[in-house]
Parts: structure tokens; sequence; C-alpha cells
């Protein structure tokens, strides 16, 4: 049996790949052997969901596309089975599922990627992963914000209050004092 590919299904290949990785701001390179049709179909359908996508190279075309557009091949990313997901929207959610899945099936690995046009390594991606989700850190932050302002307000109010109650305390005196 030949399992050669055409050379023109290999030229499409290479154009598909190109107009993906120009298309996209973050790519996540897995080693996907060992995954069930049923888990790939799974990780895809999550993916486009959050507008990303999940598709199976060739090594030596997806190379060859990195070089034509003027990308570093990452170090590693291509050797074995190779699976790329790859997203222009959700980074942090595309990053989140793909090693959410690398921690339940342990045939499945995260190789590395690209964020932005700087290349990742698998651990940086594996960190990102454990943030919180955006809104979740927003409010975080705001309450590190928030509370010295409210410190302040609550310090000015109070002695806010002191004044009053001198200037209440004098008025009365003086009411006290003026003759009748």
């Amino acid at each position: 049996m030949n399992l050669a590919i055409s050379k023109e299904r290999k030229t499409n290949l290479l154009e598909e790949y190109k107009e993906a990785l120009q298309r996209n701001t973050a790519l996540v390179f897995t080693a996907y052997s060992g995954l069930s049709v049923k888990q790939l179909e799974d990780l895809r359908n999550k993916l486009r969901e959050i507008g990303g996508e999940y598709f199976i190279v060739k090594n030596t075309i997806v190379k060859r596309a990195f070089e034509e557009i003027g990308l570093p091949e990452p170090e590693g990313g291509f050797n074995g089975p190779t699976a790329i997901g790859a997203t222009a929207e959700e980074i942090p959610s595309l990053v989140k599922t793909i090693v959410e899945l690398s921690k339940e099936a342990t045939t499945f690995q995260v190789k590395g990627g690209y964020i932005d046009g700087r290349l990742v390594a698998a651990e940086e991606l594996r960190q990102l992963a454990d943030l919180p989700p955006l809104p979740v850190l927003k409010a975080q932050l705001l309450g590190v914000f928030s509370t010295p302002a409210s410190q302040v307000a609550s310090v000015m109010a109070g002695s806010l209050r002191q004044l009053l109650n001198v200037l209440q305390a004098r008025s009365e005196a003086e009411g006290e004092a003026s003759p009748a």
C-alpha cells in the first residue's frame, strides 16, 4: 500500500498551512499519538467553540511552510506525529484547553508554540494555562487598587467627622456663652 501523497496535494497542504500560520496569533504544537478519535473530535469541538482550530500536519510540509513565511522552526516541535492548535482570538482558552487534555491523557504532549510571533516553551504554556481567567484577574487587580483608596476615604471621613464635632461643640459653646 502506497501512503505517498501527490505533488498537487502537497502544494495544497503547504498553502493551507501557510494561511493557517499567518491567520492565527497563537499556535500550540502537540504530540497527539495515543488519543482516541473521540478525544480528538472533542478537542476540535472545544477549540471551535472559542474560535480556534486543531489540525494534524505533515512535518516536512509544515517545516517548509514555516520557512516560506519566515518563522523560525521550533526546536523539536516537529518530531514525531504533530498537530497544531491555533487561534487568533482566545489565546488563554486555547492554551488552557490543550494543557488540560495533556494532564488527562498522558500520551498527549504539549511541545511548545508561538504567541504573537514569539516562540514559547511548553513549560511557559503550562504556566499560562494555570492563570485564572481574565475577568478574575481584572477583579483581583481592581481589589488591590480599591483597597488603599477605600482606606484613605475612611480616614478622611473620620477626620471630617472629628472636625464637624469640634465645630459643633464650639458653636454650642458660643451659643451658651452669648447673653440671652
